[in-house]
C-alpha cells in the first residue's frame, strides 16, 4: 500500500513539474511574441526608410544628369517621359 502511495506522490511530483514548466514555457512563448511583433513593426520602418532613401537617390541621380555630363541622358528622358505620362493620367482621372 506504501508503493502505491509513493507512487502516487511521485506522478503528483512529475505533474507538478510539469505543469511548472509549461508555464514557464507559456511565459516564454508570450515573450517570443512580443519580441516578433517589435521587429516586425522595426522591420516595416526600415523598409519605409529605404524606400524613402531609393527614392531619394534616384531623384539626386537624374537632377545630377541633368544638370551636367554627357551620361545617362537618355535615361532621363525616360525618367522626364514617364512623369509626363503619369501627370497626364492624372489629369485624365481628374477630368473624370
Amino acid at each position: 500500500m506504501t508503493e502505491l502511495v509513493d507512487l502516487v506522490d511521485s506522478l503528483e511530483n512529475k505533474i507538478s513539474k510539469l505543469l511548472h514548466k509549461l508555464e514557464l514555457l507559456k511565459q516564454t512563448n508570450e515573450e517570443l511574441e512580443r519580441n516578433l511583433e517589435v521587429l516586425k513593426s522595426q522591420r516595416q520602418v526600415d523598409k519605409e526608410v529605404l524606400l524613402e532613401w531609393e527614392e531619394k537617390y534616384k531623384s539626386l541621380k537624374l537632377a545630377s544628369t541633368m544638370v551636367g555630363g554627357n551620361t545617362n541622358k537618355t535615361e532621363a528622358k525616360l525618367k522626364i517621359n514617364a512623369l509626363i505620362r503619369e501627370i497626364d493620367s492624372c489629369i485624365a482621372q481628374l477630368a473624370e
